[in-house]
């Protein structure tokens, strides 16, 4: 190898160490909180505040979990099923809007609509922080408060998802498609729902995740809405019951165990439907 090829080498081996320097830290810093609420699930309570965190002694796995679930006359089971309906009802009905209305400004013309389009890009940029107290207003106004809907309701609209919905109504849909189940005599409804949402299966799951992950996640709504604990999703009741250790501090081994199988339903969501939503980012990222 000449002088002239090992000085052109030597940036390229540089920039490639460089990178999987970053990508391995990365990597750990990710995965170290993951690997603590592994180990810190099966510790008993005494085991959480000694330096034995990583050693096989104290191991209480199964009585954790046992205490989970009857703790509270097993509230947590209540709460995580109230999660499972949030997020998994809502997040398949807020997808099936979200992609009919990216659908609809895609394929239809209508009076105002890039005016209406950008409306909605411009709601993507608003956090849903904000929009807190107007939807406690507006759910106090209408008798909703404390109710599975004041929770439910708001989060089946999902402006980002209206944006991926017409992305993926772009690249996937193809005009003469449509024009084809026209002249064959099928009306809108039917071209949507017999041809187009086939085609649109691979943004439909795309949504789905992102709605599912947001609604799971979702904290600060319920908190303003709810004062019912039967009521409560898993984030929001961990939070209780971990705001109550600092004076019983028998929560805390519960609450490791609880948040530990609180993050399962993403993982196998995620494991489940990854094919369909690898190739719906690449789609979008191509169109």
């Amino acid at each position: 190898m000449s002088a002239a090829d090992s000085t052109l080498l030597r940036p390229r081996l540089l920039g490639r160490a460089t990178v999987n320097t970053v990508v391995a830290l990365s990597v750990l810093y990710t995965l170290l909180p993951v690997l603590w609420l592994v180990l810190a699930a099966g510790k008993n309570r005494d085991a959480l505040f000694s330096s034995s965190l990583i050693s096989l002694h104290d191991f209480s796995f199964v009585q954790n979990l046992s205490d989970l679930f009857a703790m509270d006359d097993g509230q947590y089971g209540r709460w995580y099923l109230n999660s499972l309906v949030y997020a998994v009802v809502g997040a398949a009905v807020g997808a099936l809007v979200s992609v009919a209305c990216g659908y609809a400004f895609d394929k239809y013309r209508f009076r105002h609509k890039e005016k209406l389009f950008s409306l909605v890009l411009a709601a993507v940029m608003v956090p849903q922080t904000v929009l807190a107290l107007p939807l406690y207003l507006m759910a106090s106004a209408a008798g909703l408060v404390n109710t599975f809907w004041s929770v439910f309701v708001p989060v089946l609209f999902n402006p980002f998802g209206v944006y991926l919905g017409r992305v993926f109504s772009q690249g996937y849909v193809p005009d003469e498609v449509l024009e084809a189940a026209r002249i064959d005599g099928a009306g809108e409804l039917t071209t949507y729902a017999r041809v187009a949402l086939r085609m649109l299966g691979p943004g439909l799951v795309t949504v789905f995740l992102f709605q599912l992950t947001t609604i799971w996640n979702n904290f600060f709504l319920p908190m303003v809405m709810l004062s019912n604990q039967d009521l409560y999703p898993v984030s929001l009741g961990l939070y209780a019951w971990n705001s109550s250790a600092s004076v019983s501090p028998e929560y805390y081994p519960v609450v490791i165990m609880g948040s530990l199988l609180a993050v399962l339903p993403l993982i196998l969501a995620f494991v489940l439907l990854q094919r369909f939503w690898r190739s719906g980012l690449t789609a979008g990222a191509v169109k």
